[in-house]
């Protein structure tokens, strides 16, 4: 029996969409990661992009548990010296939603070039409307 690696021509891409109304940060950022690499996917391989494009909205409206919207830090630094910026959950998700769901998965994805190619298959929106209704996405519940 010979293993099998996939090629390019075998990727099959797919558009999802994702209502992250009252659904938790951490699992539904779990889902989404294993849906952008493509490990729901039989033919699954790490050094490949297999995964589906995933559209998620009503990012503004994600649940957390315990005290995280007031304790969770968001760092950022502008390489110069005192230039360490903090935020909390809560002021995240008062100014750009988006990015607390984006943050989320980055951090579950491998660290390397890869990842990059796979979280650009991600589109965030905090509303219910989104630009991708050409492509009409199936709904996926979690």
């Amino acid at each position: 029996m010979k293993t099998y690696s996939p090629t390019p021509e075998d990727v099959n891409r797919e558009w999802f969409i994702v209502d992250a109304t009252d659904k938790i940060l951490g699992r539904l950022a779990t889902e989404i990661t294993n849906r952008l690499r493509g490990k729901h996917k039989p033919e699954f391989a790490p050094h490949m992009d297999m995964g589906d494009f995933i559209v998620v909205i009503n990012a503004d409206k994600i649940k957390v548990t315990g005290q995280k919207l007031d304790k969770k830090m968001y760092y950022k630094h502008s390489n110069h010296p005192g230039g360490l910026k903090e935020k909390t959950l809560r002021e995240m998700l008062e100014k750009k939603p988006e990015n607390v769901i984006t943050a989320a998965v980055k951090g579950m994805l491998p660290k390397n070039r890869l990842a990059a190619q796979q979280l650009k298959k991600l589109k965030v929106y905090a509303g219910s409307e989104h630009p991708h209704a050409a492509q009409a996405p199936t709904t996926l519940d979690f």
